[in-house]
């Protein structure tokens, strides 16, 4: 098992003037001051980011809306051009793959 090392504090002298001693505890170099706590908070993005951001959420969303649907009106019947129609197999995926795009943008824009 390995020993636990106690922390010792070293005193050094210094003598001033009349030749008295003053005695004054090292300081560690490990101990820094914070200069992190005087400075404002700033925040990660910006506000162009924040607007990309959100209007990439929407494109993903209107997306999925597209891809809704497709339904029958009828549950006898099937109709492949309800199920396969354009808006639901290419405009909806497309729509999604360019809020993600944008969604990337946004994070990466300084």
């Amino acid at each position: 098992m390995s020993k636990s090392k106690s922390k010792k504090k070293v005193v050094v002298g210094k003598k001033e003037n009349g030749g008295s001693t003053k005695v004054a505890a090292t300081t560690s170099r490990r101990t820094r001051t914070s200069s992190v706590a005087s400075q404002p908070e700033t925040l990660l993005f910006e506000k162009p980011n924040f607007t990309f951001i959100i209007g990439g959420a929407v494109l993903v969303f209107v997306g999925m809306m597209m891809m809704l649907g497709g339904g029958m009106p009828d549950p006898n019947t099937w109709d492949p051009d309800i199920i396969y129609s354009p808006r639901i197999t290419v405009v909806g995926p497309v729509l999604i793959l360019v809020g993600l795009v944008v969604e990337i943008y946004a994070i990466f824009k300084k």
